[in-house]
């Protein structure tokens, strides 16, 4: 596995832990693998509405720098590629379940509306 080039210095842990899942995105590509397992690049995409194709791509490569994602290719016609989380990954999923916890409590409280998973496939990309 590479090293990644996250190394600090850091001032405390949660610097280093919001340092690994920065970004809108990195923390859904975590819920998706972790809630369905092994997926491919088609399936993370429509599993997370608005992301671009170059988005997820650049987060899933920090992501498997980092020891959180696995990228397995397949010698296949044509190559199929599939990605899942690896201990590290997990782990920090199930440290982000109090965030997200707290998360579906504001929304509760603030009444503010959720993205239906279905309707949210409709949207368009950027």
């Amino acid at each position: 596995m590479a090293k990644s080039a996250r190394q600090g210095p850091y001032i405390c842990g949660i610097d280093a832990a919001l340092d690994v899942v920065s970004g809108k995105w990195k923390g859904l590509i975590l819920w998706e693998l972790d809630e369905h397992g092994i997926r491919r690049f088609a399936e993370l995409r429509r599993g997370l509405p608005g992301v671009s194709e170059k988005m997820l791509t650049q987060h899933l490569r920090e992501m498997e720098e980092d020891g959180l994602v696995i990228r397995t290719v397949y010698a296949e016609v044509p190559p199929r590629v599939e990605y899942s989380l690896t201990d590290d990954g997990r782990a920090l999923n199930a440290a982000l379940t109090p965030l997200g916890q707290w998360g579906s409590s504001r929304i509760r409280r603030q009444q503010i509306q959720m993205v239906d998973h279905q309707d949210a496939a409709a949207m368009p990309r950027p």
